[in-house]
């Protein structure tokens, strides 16, 4: 058999989402150990923190939502999606641009530039051909408007984020874009997930969620914006999103934990907005960091993990049911946002102390996650169907 024949080159998710495991458990731990001075961080023009949000957005964050699209375009414009060469490729390019975040201080600038753009222009390429080609058959074209937007501008953002002078606005831009995928794939997911499980319809009026999303577009440019503008646009994405939020049933999702913890990474997409208008307008002194873990970890820790355990199952022709080991993954991660988030709060002089307790926590949910599906997401659907 050959490499591109294997079911592991099948459908999107299934390498992208062993590799997002894989950094998951990896990428945390090497950034607490940078940061306390236990091993150097790599040599390069930008700085270790330009590193660290870098490989935590465009190394982790990507490889999610490389394997989430991969897998989902070719459902909404039911085509077969790319598999084979084609992911191996992809799969190649992602590695590829790791090592040369790690090496770029001895490469030649162009092989780094080379490597930093390849897979993430590739596949924003490759997504943006499937979309626009298909637009016909496309069961979410208004929707998929905002990706068709939002692709191309993730290059920009990663570019600008481990320059000198743009860095914020690289950074701030790049979560921007985040935020905006996760609240396109939750109104999809979540209104399917309450329907399947409850038999309840949440509320999806289009000029509302037409509203929220535009809202989210707009502050992709934040870091663009004068300071007090973007505060009062994230004051008011904050507003509509907890206005819907009432109306989404969460009395009802808090009895499931595979979906209430989506309406946690729901209520920190909120916080985080709220965080954003007030250090925009009347506490200046926070941190962009402040809003950045709150987004990382309240919205991307808490979604992430049940999004593998759901479309594994669900793709490789097993039962969605998620089990003690499933559960006990979104436990330790809810267990890592309190220990990155709330604990600095009430005990800051133990800080250091909190990042590597977070970290571990990352480790395990993802080490945990990789140990149970990795050896799935290698296997041929259990239910004889191809992909």
């Amino acid at each position: 058999m050959k490499l591109s024949e294997h079911p592991f080159w099948l459908v999107g998710f299934r390498p992208f989402f062993a590799l997002a495991c894989l950094s998951g458990l990896s990428l945390p731990i090497l950034w607490a150990l940078f940061f306390s001075g236990v091993i150097p961080a790599p040599e390069t023009s930008f700085t270790a923190m330009q590193w660290h949000a870098h490989e935590m957005f465009f190394g982790f964050g990507w490889a999610v939502l490389g394997g989430f699209l991969l897998t989902s375009t070719k459902n909404w414009v039911n085509v077969r999606g790319y598999h084979g060469n084609a992911l191996v490729f992809l799969a190649a390019a992602w590695v590829f641009e790791r090592i040369g975040m790690w090496f770029e201080g001895a490469w030649p600038p162009f092989l780094f530039l080379v490597s930093n753009n390849l897979f993430l222009g590739a596949i924003v390429a490759m997504v943006l051909w499937t979309l626009i080609r298909n637009r016909k058959d496309d069961t979410y074209r208004r929707d998929n408007m905002f990706f068709l937007v939002m692709l191309p501008l993730f290059l920009l953002a990663k570019n600008l984020m481990l320059g000198a002078e743009y860095a914020e606005a690289g950074w701030s831009m790049a979560l921007g874009l985040f935020r905006l995928a996760f609240l396109v794939m939750m109104e999809r997911t979540l209104a399917q997930f309450m329907k399947s499980v409850f038999g309840a319809a949440i509320l999806r009026k289009p000029a509302l969620d037409n509203s929220i999303k535009l809202f989210a577009l707009l502050l992709v440019f934040e870091g663009l914006m004068p300071a007090q503008l973007s505060g009062w646009l994230a004051l008011l994405a904050a507003l509509l999103l907890a206005g819907r939020f009432v109306f989404w049933k969460p009395h009802l999702a808090i009895k499931r934990l595979d979906i209430g913890i989506m309406y946690l990474g729901y209520l920190a997409l909120v916080a985080q907005l709220l965080i954003e208008a007030g250090r925009h307008t009347l506490y200046p002194e926070w941190a962009l960091s402040v809003s950045m873990h709150v987004f990382t970890f309240g919205v991307m820790g808490l979604v992430i993990p049940g999004m593998i355990v759901r479309i594994s199952k669900g793709h490789t022709g097993r039962k969605v049911v998620f089990d003690a080991f499933d559960k006990l993954a979104l436990w330790i991660m809810m267990l890592a946002f309190l220990l990155r988030i709330v604990a600095p709060q009430i005990h800051p002089a133990a800080y250091l102390h909190w990042i590597h307790l977070a970290a571990a926590c990352w480790f395990a949910c993802f080490a945990l996650l990789a140990w149970r599906y990795i050896p799935m997401l290698m296997q041929p659907r259990i239910d004889g169907r191809e992909h």
